[in-house]
């Protein structure tokens, strides 16, 4: 096992940081140019938008306009090197973290912003099933289901025609069903993009099917949906739905998962494109930290983002909890964001002899995207917005923080284009894979799993 060597001459403190998302890339930046040697960490050569990945999954944009390479992004920083690299387990008394390969790096200084996955709350089978949008790779999976229900369907009702038996009713309203498991936002977006694909985009392109007639479920557990937004903007949203032509229920737990359908309560729903926004866990890595953990698998933090024990460790993002009478904070990009900037700030303190800092999240407020000219907005002071003005507010607050001007400029087109055409001009069947997890399912069920092509 070799430790990878630092240069004996350089006296900086070394600041490694894991993670290249909102939480890492914007600490990253924060000790850009500082008296600091900074190394970015990441399994993945790019920072994401998530809160635009859905989008890439309903066929508006593609993966290069919310993507960016960390190395470009991090350029001009000469202090910050970028290491395309997975970690797999941290030593807090020996201050390394160990790389797939075997390979140890050392630090002074630690930001641990890995961020979260899914959480399937013990049903860790239904993954293959009902996958979740995270990753990129989850995005091309989903936009694949999407678009390859409705060209099976297509296929079963030409050949029924074709060889003069009865179209088989039940199996194309299976095929043409789709359910969301979860009512927050990323739920309630992917459902209205979802709706304006059926509705609009595919209308009129297909002979033996109608993609109209397609059903759109989204299943809540709680009471309402978006239930960590105001009451009145949850009724907007939901009234903003069931205009569309979505099937929303609330107090709806779903049971099991199965390749035939869902189940919930006592309830059989035949479907055969399911997809997971209920719920998020921190990643894995946390574990090998060896300190107590709360149910999501998120680290405790002290006030100042540290770790209990260790001053040198901040834990950022969706990876982390901090103790509040108000419960943790919300898994957003703002959170995030802030805590990198701030974590950065304490670490040049601790780095001064000043005293740290305590971190105050200033709310920014939250949002969700229904449709075409249909959103909710929850900003501070009590102000809620929703319908057009929203829907706009939305789009320049997400156009503003993408990164990367060439990014803005191209979605910015794309949006303008979808809005005129309703065309949705990223609607290419590409085979991807979300994770090992479905390889294994396949190979579980006795089969490999089917090619796909574009």
């Amino acid at each position: 096992m070799a430790v990878m060597a630092e240069n004996s001459r350089e006296t900086q403190p070394h600041v490694v940081i894991i993670g290249g998302g909102f939480g890492g890339l914007h600490a990253a930046q924060s000790l850009g140019s500082k008296a600091v040697r900074v190394t970015l960490v990441d399994r993945r050569n790019h920072h994401l938008f998530q809160p635009l990945l859905y989008q890439v999954a309903t066929a508006t944009l593609s993966p290069g306009d919310v993507a960016e390479p960390l190395r470009q992004i991090v350029r001009r920083h000469r202090n910050v090197r970028t290491l395309l690299a997975e970690v797999t387990a941290i030593d807090l008394e020996g201050k390394t973290i160990t790389l797939a390969e075997g390979d140890q790096l050392q630090y002074d200084y630690l930001i641990l912003a890995a961020g979260g996955r899914h959480a399937y709350f013990g049903h860790d089978a239904w993954e293959p099933l009902a996958p979740g949008l995270k990753t990129l790779e989850d995005a091309l999976e989903i936009r694949r289901r999407i678009l390859s229900a409705f060209e099976r369907a297509e296929r079963l009702c030409l050949e029924a025609r074709d060889s003069g038996e009865q179209v088989p009713g039940d199996v194309i309203k299976a095929l043409l069903t789709f359910a969301i498991i979860g009512g927050g936002p990323t739920g309630i977006e992917l459902a209205g993009a979802l709706t304006e694909i059926a509705q609009h985009t595919l209308a009129g392109e297909f002979q033996g099917i109608d993609p109209r007639q397609a059903r759109i479920i989204v299943l809540e557990g709680e009471s309402r949906v978006l239930p960590a937004m105001p009451a009145k903007l949850s009724h907007k949203a939901e009234t903003a739905l069931k205009r569309l032509g979505v099937e929303v229920r609330t107090h709806s737990l779903v049971t099991d998962v199965t390749e035939d359908g869902i189940s919930v309560g006592e309830e059989f729903i035949p479907v055969k494109t399911v997809f997971w926004a209920a719920g998020v866990a921190a990643a894995p890595l946390a574990r090998t930290l060896g300190v107590p953990l709360d149910r999501a698998g998120r680290v405790p933090v002290e006030p100042d983002l540290t770790l209990a024990g260790h001053p040198e460790v901040y834990v950022i993002g969706d990876l982390s909890t901090e103790s509040k009478p108000t419960g943790p904070l919300p898994g957003l990009a703002a959170v995030a964001m802030q805590e990198g900037r701030a974590a950065a700030e304490n670490l040049l303190r601790s780095e001064q002899g000043i005293a740290r800092l305590r971190f105050r999240y200033r709310d920014r407020g939250a949002m969700a995207i229904i449709g075409r000219g249909s959103a909710v907005a929850a900003f501070p002071h009590g102000v809620q917005i929703a319908g057009p003005v929203a829907w706009l507010a939305w789009l320049f607050i997400h156009l503003y923080m993408l990164i990367g001007f060439e990014n803005r400029v191209l979605v910015l087109m794309q949006w303008a284009w979808s809005y005129l055409t309703w065309n949705r001009g990223a609607r290419l069947i590409t085979e991807t894979s979300i994770s090992e997890a479905i390889e294994a399912s396949a190979r579980a069920r006795g089969r490999p799993r089917g090619r796909t092509s574009a």
